[in-house]
């Protein structure tokens, strides 16, 4: 989709302003004519922070997926599996209820996918309900009337910690999805003629090489002259038994904090213990070469969201710091982050893990 920023006027940006209002944000009424105005800005900003995407204030990809989701309660709609999956707010409402009563669908991602309907089927199951995987009204209903205990942690987490300590991979033979951010056509931040997708495909090229000496099996996400579709990548990622994922990026613009590098993990409603102490773990090591510490966040985007295995999204360096843009250039910076990055990883896997995973309130 093309982004849709302040400035620009028409129907698309009617349909944000709606949907923002359903939200109960505030637009100024002389904006709702579909003009992208600084209210409708201010709005989509403060949408995007209680949503856990970056807050530009721009309707990209990620934040209108998040719009569309936001409109769907429990009940609006028939959920099944299908291909396109469903996706909203109502699935992650299903998730959390099957989730508190004890039936196992694992991550709270919104997403109505195969293991979820294994969660429906055996509520339905217990309940003496047709076996059909279908969330009707009557399976709405009977959800509700259980009253599942829905405030405090997820019990989605308290099972992901506790496999966290006794999670036995090893780096060698374990295999490790490994994607350069951006690509051809969407080429990232661009500064002072350092273009973010050549340099985190030299990095992310240099982590796989890395890892492979290592012996684990990089599985690479993105080809370097190659255009592919977030979806696609956590596809990808999903289907090639890969045990974890580190997505490499780049920061700048208004965004990003001024010499930091920082390591995103999860969302803000679906916090993974397993991502956060990998980005804890990678962090620490970017941090002994000499990166500066922008800390560990969660963000809700795809390549987060999307895969099933604990994942991280690394952002290297800040290339409109001048200071960072001279280490970016630096010939052995990709060597160096790569190493770092690895021994992150094999610091995650091995016996000093477990430290790092802490609880996270809600």
């Amino acid at each position: 989709m093309e982004l849709i920023r302040i400035g620009d006027r028409g129907e698309a940006v009617r349909d944000v302003q709606r949907r923002l209002l359903d939200a109960g944000l505030r637009v100024e009424p002389d904006e709702l004519d579909g003009t992208f105005g600084a209210t409708t800005r201010s709005a989509v900003e403060a949408f995007q922070r209680a949503r856990g995407l970056p807050p530009d204030g721009i309707v990209g990809p990620d934040t209108w997926a998040q719009l569309v989701e936001a409109g769907y309660r429990i009940g609006d709609r028939t959920l099944y599996l299908r291909s396109p999956a469903f996706r909203g707010d109502d699935v992650r409402e299903l998730q959390r209820m099957l989730n508190a009563l004890g039936f196992d669908v694992g991550k709270e991602d919104g997403i109505f996918g195969p293991r979820t309907t294994q969660g429906v089927r055996e509520f339905q199951r217990n309940v003496g309900a047709k076996l059909d995987g279908i969330v009707g009204l009557d399976t709405v209903r009977s959800l509700e009337g259980m009253r599942p205990t829905v405030a405090g942690p997820s019990r989605a987490l308290v099972r992901e910690a506790e496999a966290v300590r006794r999670m036995g991979i090893a780096l060698t033979g374990a295999a490790i999805a490994v994607d350069a951010g951006h690509g051809p056509s969407d080429p990232g931040v661009q500064a002072d003629g350092i273009v973010e997708a050549a340099v985190v495909s030299g990095v992310a090229e240099a982590l796989a090489a890395e890892l492979e000496r290592r012996g684990a099996r990089a599985i690479r996400l993105r080809p370097e002259d190659r255009d592919v579709e977030i979806a696609d990548r956590a596809r990808r990622a999903n289907t090639s038994g890969a045990a974890l994922c580190i997505s490499v990026h780049l920061g700048g613009g208004e965004l990003a904090k001024a010499g930091a590098v920082c390591c995103y993990y999860g969302t803000p409603t679906t916090h993974s213990p397993m991502g956060l102490g990998l980005a804890e773990s990678i962090r620490a090591r970017l941090l002994r070469i000499g990166l500066p510490d922008g800390g560990v966040h969660p963000l809700a985007i795809s390549i987060l969201r999307e895969t099933r295995m604990p994942a991280v999204q690394v952002e290297l360096a800040v290339v409109t710091n001048p200071d960072e843009a001279r280490t970016v250039r630096d010939p052995t910076f990709a060597g160096r982050v790569a190493a770092a990055i690895a021994d992150g990883i094999e610091g995650f896997l091995g016996p000093d893990r477990s430290p790092k995973v802490r609880a996270v309130s809600r």
